[in-house]
């Protein structure tokens, strides 16, 4: 077996990997590592490596690639699993470098540690003009309860803070066990002296901090964003900072990194920015280090892969008999959780016909890893989504039908704390299908550009989805509708779901729901 390391790694990885019987160790650089991917069963990298289609062309014999970090930017994951190579990562293992320099941050701002040292360099003495605050007893909010998140939220506790949180993916159990308060994002908002940001860059969450996310926030409040740049408007973030709003704020993520000369954000005196430096310590390096090689030796002895980011790999016959319904599964639990709303708790998934008699594994992890990948950092799939949703609190139920109108078909249940959303699919022609969404019958393909919409069975409802389509030059692809006569409120209740030929944003979202008859009406892109 040989491991090639190309970039630097700690000792005591390379230990590890050094004391397994038969283990050939080869602790190259990534200026020279390439003559050696021919013979490497194993390729440990950082961030300078990048690990391309031509890259894995010359290693024939790879069988993982392992990332000692978070991020896999540097890796093309989707030509690594075209050729069967398993890609992981360290997720967490900087965790606790980045929450330190988060409460490092809050502390610089709350007493004015940067200004008072330059002051106190240039040969003055201003005790009077640095008068500070305590961290105690003021609120912190804390945007995201991954790792990053849960260290914060320890850290807090001892500085005495009250700690509001918001994940849509955490249970109140969770929360519970935390010692803290779950709220919606206006709540937070509304009520915190400090807010910290540590989710991961998704389409809902770019621009996060936006010039109405600042509207919300009380006058003085303090932010802090050691995760990714684009989660805050800079724009908007230069006009809270310029009009008193907000009293200071902390920078260690910026978009573009590294910024441009003349960027805005460094006229304000009150701001602290950092190099993106939250994670770099010798003792994070040190674990992830560690970490990387223990994953690797696992999979290489064992099988069992640890923080995998992307689909493992498997036989030709495997693909075939369930690589169309791993997609049916993963597309599923996708589609549901932009329809659901409320915090999961339990994912059932039931499996209908001939395909209940399979090993259904891949495919219920296919569907967690759907409901996960909406919002979570960490990208799930079938190897790690079971872990990622333990770690949530949420209940992971399946389920066996042998009669189905349907040979095959996959049913998927998301349950919240506010209510259950129940969708149904199909395999036809080799591409994933929905078939019923609550129990009302509406065939679709699960590709594309999507619009679910949830209305009462009154006339003008379509001619509405026309008018406000047609008013944003957005061409309608397909239309598929489907209807319930009979509700508890005695009026008819009707599903449609719009293909269209470009994306749809929020803003046309809101001009559907003007509609009094319209309940519902959410966007759900498929690659």
């Amino acid at each position: 077996m040989n491991i090639l390391i190309a970039e630097p790694m700690a000792a005591a990885g390379i230990e590890l990997f050094q004391s397994q019987p038969g283990w050939n160790v080869i602790v190259s650089n990534p200026k020279e590592y390439a003559k050696f991917l021919p013979d490497c069963d194993a390729l440990v990298v950082r961030s300078a490596v990048q690990v391309t289609s031509e890259v894995l062309k010359q290693a024939r014999r790879l069988r993982v690639i392992g990332r000692a970090g978070v991020g896999v930017d540097n890796v093309d994951l989707a030509a690594a699993t075209s050729a069967g190579v398993l890609v992981m990562n360290t997720p967490g293992g900087n965790a606790v470098s980045v929450a330190e320099h988060t409460f490092a941050l809050m502390l610089a701002m709350a007493r004015y540690i940067p200004q008072a040292s330059a002051s106190t360099k240039a040969g003055k003495w201003e005790k009077k003009k640095f008068l500070g605050s305590e961290l105690r007893g003021k609120t912190l909010g804390i945007v995201g309860l991954g790792s990053i998140g849960r260290e914060v939220v320890k850290r807090a506790q001892a500085f005495e803070m009250r700690v509001l949180a918001h994940d849509p993916y955490v249970t109140s159990q969770i929360a519970k066990d935390l010692g803290i308060e779950l709220a919606p994002l206006s709540e937070l908002y509304k009520n915190s002296d400090y807010i910290t940001l540590h989710v991961s860059l998704t389409p809902e969450t770019e621009n996060l901090v936006s010039h109405e996310a600042f509207e919300q926030m009380k006058t003085g409040v303090r932010l802090v964003n050691c995760a990714r740049g684009e989660l805050v408007n800079a724009e908007a973030l230069k006009a809270a900072m310029d009009s008193g709003k907000v009293a200071g704020a902390a920078l260690d993520a910026f978009a573009p990194e590294p910024p441009p000369a003349g960027y805005p954000l460094f006229t304000i005196d009150p701001l602290l920015a950092t190099p993106h430096i939250g994670g770099s310590t010798e003792e994070a390096q040190e674990i992830v280090g560690v970490r990387i090689a223990e994953q690797i030796v696992e999979y290489l002895n064992n099988g069992v892969a640890i923080n995998a980011v992307n689909m493992p790999a498997l036989s030709p016959e495997q693909y075939r008999a369930l690589g169309p319904y791993i997609e049916l599964a993963e597309r599923l639990g996708n589609f549901a959780s932009h329809l659901a709303v409320g915090n999961p708790q339990t994912v059932r998934l039931s499996y209908l016909g001939r395909i209940a008699d399979t090993n259904t594994s891949l495919l219920r992890n296919a569907g967690v890893a759907g409901v996960l990948n909406r919002s979570v950092a960490q990208r799930a799939n079938v190897v790690n989504s079971m872990q990622i949703a333990e770690e949530r609190g949420w209940n992971v139920v399946e389920g066996r039908e042998k009669r189905s109108v349907h040979s095959d078909s996959i049913r998927l249940e998301l349950i919240t704390d506010r209510g259950t959303t129940v969708v149904e699919g199909v395999v036809l022609l080799n591409r994933p299908r929905i078939l019923q969404i609550d129990g009302i019958y509406c065939e679709a393909p699960l590709a594309g550009h999507l619009i679910c919409m949830k209305n009462h069975d009154v006339p003008g409802v379509i001619g509405h989805v026309g008018s406000v389509l047609g008013g944003n030059k957005i061409n309608i692809a397909n239309f598929s509708l489907g209807r319930r006569e009979n509700t508890p409120e005695g009026q008819g209740e009707a599903i449609a779901i719009v293909s269209t030929d470009a994306p749809v944003s929020e803003h046309v979202l809101r001009q559907l729901m003007a509609n009094p008859a319209v309940k519902l009406a959410r966007s759900v892109e498929f690659p």
